[in-house]
């Protein structure tokens, strides 16, 4: 990954391959950011103005590279649009506009060995937000390209490797509220890289036991406890969702239980992720043009993973529990039928309706797990539902909850993160459609406000009195489009900053 210093050095006289300003949008054209001071005046003032000859803005992706001027070591100037000029000049550039400008300019440099970020920074806040664009920008997953077995050969497999380092002018090397910062953004960012590979992975090599494998090996490196149920241990717990869904493949399946525990921990929060390494649909086989990119219905699983390693690097107060609901969704002889009934893990029955409905089956029982510890709020994340990339599009992820405060923290602190959220609710209404003839519950209800439906069947097997958050990541989880800001093509890590950042809250007495 991108090595990341801090530096208090002029533009002018640092080696490097490239040098990285900012520039807004103004009411008059471009606006040179703060931090680029030395490289503007090395144009004699006038770099807004040649800025504008070559056709920029300042919009936000916005990227213009130009030779760099007279005198300086860099060869070349990058300059990356910010968007929108801040009203007021004192107020500072937005967070998430330096994340998005600092990978679009990393992405652009892969090859590079070394680029200078001179973009706008008013204190650690700005530093962290810089360091977090430049790792998740400059990401990319070639592990399976060039027949290259590690990352020395990255370069081999796709013509260029990753921007190797990147120093942020303006950050002071001894500070310590910079270098916390920066720290931080580094454990974050390496984790959250560490979802999309897991993402990103095919199938074939991810099964719920390859799985289940990778969680262990990072728990032994990061002092998290970890437990794995295999399928004879699911059997022997009764946990009917788990083995239903994963019954019809010859990869078995398996829940996980990571522990992280601070000694001064006074609350205790749990982190739940649908785990479906591949989802074929199973009996209720999805139609041709669906099945491509079904190797993302673990995304849940993997932010849930990233987030309690993230939390135990960084030595937050507080216990994080994560759980991985692990299947494979595949149709055979042994695959749950429509019209089957599962007994789950808190022994309640489900009446099966649709089999690709599959996802709300695992997460019932990995629910009912962690509510058996009783924390103080768990908070489950899943690509559950089609009907809620229809609600709110590719970037943004639907919140619900059975608290409207809670549901507010968790949407302020996905947007405090830079991460689209939309918070959602829970019609009483459509409840009424999961009645079963034959069982407590069916896994299908109306087909208007299906991510709502879906909801309210998670609800039911929340444990009485416990404050409790769904994250329906179906839309941004997989970027099947071009890459945008700090977003690769393919899997994003959606949601991981957000578990984090719910993590420091609760660790600082602020959630609830």
């Amino acid at each position: 990954m991108t090595a990341l210093t801090l530096s208090t050095a002029a533009a002018p006289g640092l080696r490097a391959d490239a040098i990285v300003i900012g520039v807004a949008k103004g009411a008059q054209g471009p606006v040179v950011a703060p931090g680029a001071e030395a490289v503007d005046k090395a144009y004699d003032g006038k770099l807004a103005g040649v800025l504008e000859t070559l056709g920029a803005s300042g919009a936000e992706g916005e990227l213009t590279k130009l030779p760099a001027p007279a005198g300086f070591k860099a060869p070349l100037v990058v300059a990356v649009g910010l968007g929108a000029r801040p009203a007021d000049d004192d107020a500072g550039y937005d967070a998430e506009a330096l994340r998005k400008a600092a990978g679009v300019a990393a992405r652009a440099l892969s090859g590079s060995k070394k680029a200078a970020f001179a973009l706008p920074v008013d204190g650690p806040g700005a530093i962290g937000a810089i360091g977090e664009g430049v790792l998740l920008g400059a990401y990319s997953f070639d592990a399976y390209k060039g027949g290259a077995q590690d990352a020395k050969n990255a370069k081999a497999k796709n013509g260029k490797a990753p921007l190797a380092e990147a120093a942020l002018l303006g950050g002071k090397p001894r500070d310590a509220a910079h270098k916390g910062a920066l720290a931080r953004a580094v454990a974050v960012c390496e984790e959250l890289n560490r979802a999309r590979d897991l993402v990103n992975m095919p199938p074939n090599d991810l099964t719920p036991a390859a799985f289940a494998a990778l969680t262990q090996t990072a728990a032994k490196e990061h002092g998290i406890k970890v437990q794995v149920l295999d399928d004879k241990a699911l059997v022997k717990g009764g946990y009917g969702g788990i083995l239903g869904v994963g019954g019809g493949s010859a990869a078995t399946p398996r829940l996980v239980k990571l522990s992280y525990k601070h000694p001064k921990a006074e609350k205790h929060l749990a982190f739940v992720g649908k785990g479906i390494t591949y989802d074929s649909g199973g009996i209720s086989l999805k139609p041709a043009g669906h099945n491509e990119t079904m190797k993302c219905d673990m995304s849940g699983a993997a932010a849930v993973f990233a987030a309690v390693v993230a939390a135990a690097r960084l030595g937050l107060e507080v216990e994080v529990t994560g759980w991985l609901a692990l299947a494979e969704n595949m149709p055979s002889g042994s695959a749950v039928r429509p019209g089957d009934v599962l007994r789950m893990y808190s022994g309640k029955t489900v009446e099966v309706l649709n089999t690709d409905a599959e996802g709300r089956l695992v997460l019932a029982d990995a629910l009912w797990a962690a509510s058996q510890e009783n924390p103080d709020a768990i908070v489950d994340v899943a690509t559950l539902t089609g009907a809620m990339m229809l609600a709110l599009g590719t970037r943004t992820f639907g919140v619900m909850a059975n608290d409207d405060a809670f549901r507010t923290a968790v949407h302020e602190a996905a947007e405090e993160v830079g991460e689209p959220a939309w918070p959602m609710p829970l019609p009483e209404h459509l409840r009424k459609g999961m009645d079963s003839q034959v069982a407590d519950i069916a896994n299908m209800g109306e087909r208007w406000g299906g991510g709502l439906v879906a909801g309210l069947f998670l609800r039911e097997f929340v444990g009485e009195g416990i404050t409790w958050a769904h994250l329906d990541i179906a839309g941004p989880a997989f970027n099947e489009g071009g890459p945008f800001g700090y977003t690769p093509k393919g899997g994003t890590g959606s949601a991981v900053r957000t578990l984090v950042r719910l993590a420091e809250l609760t660790a600082e007495g602020d959630l609830g």
